[in-house]
């Protein structure tokens, strides 16, 4: 008994053995290319699913420096009038880091200081907007993690507008990603960090100035969104891409020198638009659901029900498409689900099951399957009927 139980470890030693060493190839086989990331912590989402295309430490807790612009902006897109003057105070004005230039008196529309606040990355600017929209830098504060919680965000808090070093003040690589995901939603503020040049007017003087995100008009297919450096989070940079179908956020947090935050993001951007591609599956889903739905449908017990069949749909209209890896369009599967047992009535719009889409096993998407018509209780004039019914056809076999 001793030998067999000795056997059986050995067994199941080599079988974690083997699969822990063929987990660990699987990841090294798809980031051999990306080992050498100067970046501390990055990650790369697909916008439509936000799924992580490639991750190092998304998930740690952060310094994110002037990529907290992103929610600075959103935060003033919602809640001022851009057309609004703004009169600069001496704190906003005596803002150090980098800056606007603004002066103390100086007066600005809301949306002129948006575009120093994200071209420029003004921390002068960041401030006066504060001040403006949330009283007090404390009271937009405030206003900015209201946006965190409505986010659902666990990992991210706002002590600032402009990010400059505190301890309280952190998001991570995934979380940051999110953040922008959102604000690029927003028509304004899409538009300010697709900008290059503008101009602007400061106390009614014009001045133009130049966005510090050296990708933007250099790589093919950004369209925003902002730069960062402070001592403790390094140099970090927040970027938009769309090629054809597929739209990422690439985000890269405490590289050691602007060059490397430069070289990680085209790395990682063109990373994943050589590996991945994006694929449309209502076809798919609708065609699979069809097949079981023809098959299937009327194999369905209904308990008490008056006769009638199900007709059935799925409850979904959006376009689905999702990011995966070249050449494994196979590995996509739909299944549908049906609840196991039904019971009479049944209303319209009743989900009677679901329908999962994986991709390697994971649910990708899961849409309810429901009911279109009614379907009544039996009463019992109901069995009396199916009764008669039943035993004149038993009569009529025997005669």
């Amino acid at each position: 008994m001793k030998e067999i139980k000795n056997v059986i470890k050995i067994v199941i030693l080599f079988f974690l053995f083997v699969t822990t060493n063929t987990v660990y190839a699987y990841d090294k086989l798809e980031n051999t290319e990306l080992s050498n990331i100067n970046s501390k912590k990055a990650v790369v989402i697909e916008r439509n699913s936000k799924k992580v295309l490639y991750g190092k430490k998304e998930n740690e807790k952060a310094k994110m420096a002037s990529t907290t612009k992103i929610m600075t902006a959103m935060v003033v897109i919602q809640n001022a009038n851009l057309d609004n003057i703004v009169e600069v105070s001496k704190k906003a004005a005596t803002t150090g880091g980098s800056r606007l230039k603004l002066k103390s008196g100086d007066k600005i529309t809301v949306k002129d200081l948006l575009y120093g606040l994200m071209l420029r990355s003004g921390n002068d600017a960041a401030v006066a907007l504060a001040e403006y929209v949330g009283g007090s830098v404390e009271g937009f504060a405030n206003l900015m993690n209201s946006n965190v919680k409505e986010l659902g965000l666990r990992n991210t808090h706002f002590i600032t507008p402009h990010g400059l070093d505190n301890e309280e003040h952190y998001t991570t690589p995934y979380e940051l990603a999110l953040i922008t995901d959102y604000a690029l939603k927003n028509e304004v503020f899409a538009e300010i960090v697709r900008t290059k040049t503008a101009n602007i007017t400061i106390n009614g003087q014009n001045r133009t100035i130049n966005n510090t995100n050296e990708l933007l008009g250099n790589l093919n297919g950004v369209y925003g969104v902002k730069t960062g450096f402070t001592n403790g989070a390094g140099r970090c940079l927040v970027t938009a891409v769309k090629r054809g179908d597929m739209d990422i956020i690439c985000v890269v947090l405490e590289a050691d020198a602007k060059k490397n935050r430069t070289k990680d993001s085209v790395k990682l951007i063109e990373y994943s638009f050589e590996k991945y591609k994006t694929i449309k599956l209502n076809k798919k889903i609708q065609e699979e659901f069809n097949k079981w739905n023809n098959l299937y449908r009327n194999r369905i017990n209904i308990e008490k029900g008056d006769g009638n069949r199900l007709s059935l749909k799925l409850d979904y209209n959006e376009e689905f498409t999702y990011p995966i890896l070249n050449d494994t369009e196979k590995e996509i599967k739909v299944e549908i689900l049906p609840k196991t047992s039904l019971k009479a009535p049944i209303e319209k719009g009743t989900e009677i099951g679901k329908l999962q889409v994986k991709y390697r096993e994971e649910i990708i998407k899961e849409v309810s399957v429901i009911n279109t018509n009614v379907i009544k209780r039996k009463k019992i004039n109901d069995y009396f009927l199916e009764f008669i019914k039943k035993y004149s056809t038993y009569v009529e076999s025997i005669i």
